[in-house]
C-alpha cells in the first residue's frame, strides 16, 4: 500500500490552512523576534495543533457541528482576548526605549506559555481548520492511510511553527534598536485589532 500520498495530502492541507495569518502565528513570530522562549512556544503550539487534529480525525468536529450555540460566545471571547493583546502591543510601542532586547531578561516562561495556550484555544479558526476541515478531509481515508494522513497533518504543524519561530529568531539579529521594535509592535497591535474585529463582527 502506498502511504506517501495520504501523508503528503495531510501535510499539504494542514500547511495550507495554517499559513493564513492569525493571532497565534503573529504571537509565535514576535516571540521568535524577541528570542524569548522560542522552543517552548513552538512546541506548545505544535502539540496543541496536533491534539486538535487527532480530535478532528476522531470525529469531534462532527459532534461540535451539532452544538452551534457555542460559536458566538467562543468568537466574542476570542475577539476580546486578541484585542486586549493588540492594545498592549500599541501601548508598548509608545515607549520604544522599554522594548525587550537581547540583553534584557525574558518574560516569565509560565506567562508566555499561558499566552500561547490562549492564542491557541481562543482562536475560532483553529477549530474550523483542525476539527472540521481536516477532520472532514480525513473521512476519505481509512486504516493505515488514515494514520498516514494524520501523521502528515501533524508534521506540518511542527514544521510550520518551528520554522516560523526560529526563522524569526535568526532575523532578530538585524533588530538592534528600539525603533525597530516600535514598528514591529505597531504592526502587531494593528493586525491584532483587525483580526479581533474580523472575528467579532459576524457575531454581533
Amino acid at each position: 500500500m502506498n502511504l506517501l500520498s495520504p501523508v503528503l495530502t495531510g501535510f499539504g492541507l494542514s500547511l495550507g490552512l495554517i499559513l493564513a495569518i492569525g493571532p497565534q502565528n503573529v504571537f509565535v513570530l514576535r516571540q521568535g523576534l524577541q528570542k524569548s522562549h522560542v522552543f517552548a512556544v513552538c512546541l506548545t503550539c505544535s502539540i496543541c495543533d496536533g491534539l486538535f487534529i487527532l480530535a478532528g480525525v476522531a470525529g469531534v468536529g462532527a459532534a461540535l457541528q451539532q452544538a452551534a450555540w457555542i460559536e458566538r460566545p467562543l468568537a466574542l471571547g476570542a475577539a476580546a482576548f486578541i484585542a486586549g493583546y493588540g492594545v498592549l502591543r500599541l501601548f508598548s510601542a509608545r515607549n520604544p526605549s522599554a522594548m525587550v532586547l537581547d540583553n534584557e531578561a525574558s518574560p516569565d516562561l509560565g506567562a508566555t506559555i499561558l499566552a500561547a495556550l490562549g492564542f491557541t484555544f481562543l482562536n475560532p479558526h483553529v477549530y474550523l481548520d483542525t476539527l472540521l476541515l481536516l477532520g472532514g478531509a480525513s473521512t476519505t481515508f481509512n486504516d493505515a492511510s488514515l494514520v498516514a494522513f494524520t501523521i502528515g497533518a501533524i508534521a506540518a504543524s511542527f514544521v510550520f511553527f518551528f520554522s516560523l519561530g526560529y526563522g524569526a529568531k535568526r532575523c532578530s539579529v538585524w533588530l538592534t534598536n528600539p525603533q525597530s521594535w516600535q514598528r514591529i509592535d505597531l504592526f502587531i497591535g494593528v493586525t491584532m485589532l483587525l483580526l479581533a474585529a474580523a472575528v467579532a463582527v459576524p457575531h454581533l
